[in-house]
């Protein structure tokens, strides 16, 4: 069942049908939400975003995608925990769910890998909100600029603009051979 028939069945009280997107986009929203910093409380972030979703269904444009949509109710959750905590948001990427494709067979690789991501990873936490979550949309997400722009809410050239300047300032911090 794609996307548009689950909306639809959903829509006509089929709560089987919602249950079919809410495992489809479940893996994303958490990565989402962890990664924008909603830390522990990761899955009652991701609880209460679904939720929000289906109460708010029919107001789903459905000439749109489905998942850009979630996740900028998952990101409003996620940024409405954070403001609520009264501090800046934390970055929780456990690099053990996260493996690369390649794993360094020496040692010595193995070590400089780690490392490399952890510096990065530093880096993108240190970043100011608004480019940290452009970036975490971009690049650990895999998002598009549209798609970006769509979950946080703001223009196309606001998403590019911020991304440049989260690029840049990771590129003085942790070097070009680190970043795209």
């Amino acid at each position: 069942m794609d996307d548009d028939d689950a909306i639809a069945r959903s829509l006509a009280g089929d709560l089987d049908a919602y249950e079919v997107l809410v495992a489809r986009y479940s893996a994303v929203a958490h990565r989402t939400a962890a990664l924008l910093g909603a830390g522990d409380e990761t899955e009652d972030v991701v609880q209460e975003a679904f939720v929000k979703a289906f109460r708010h269904l029919a107001g789903f444009r459905r000439d749109s995608a489905f998942r850009p949509w979630l996740l900028r109710i998952v990101a409003n959750e996620t940024h409405n925990l954070t403001r609520s905590r009264g501090r800046r948001a934390d970055l929780s990427v456990r690099l053990g769910r996260e493996r690369e494709p390649y794993e360094p067979e020496e040692p010595e690789e193995a070590a400089v890998a780690a490392e490399d991501r952890s510096r990065l990873l530093e880096a993108v936490r240190r970043l100011p909100e608004r480019e940290r979550e452009t970036v975490v949309c971009r690049y650990f997400l895999q998002l598009s600029e549209a798609e970006t722009a769509s979950v946080l809410g703001v223009r196309l050239g606001t998403v590019k603009s911020r991304t440049f300047r989260g690029l840049k300032r990771l590129r003085e911090e942790v070097g070009r051979e680190l970043l795209p």
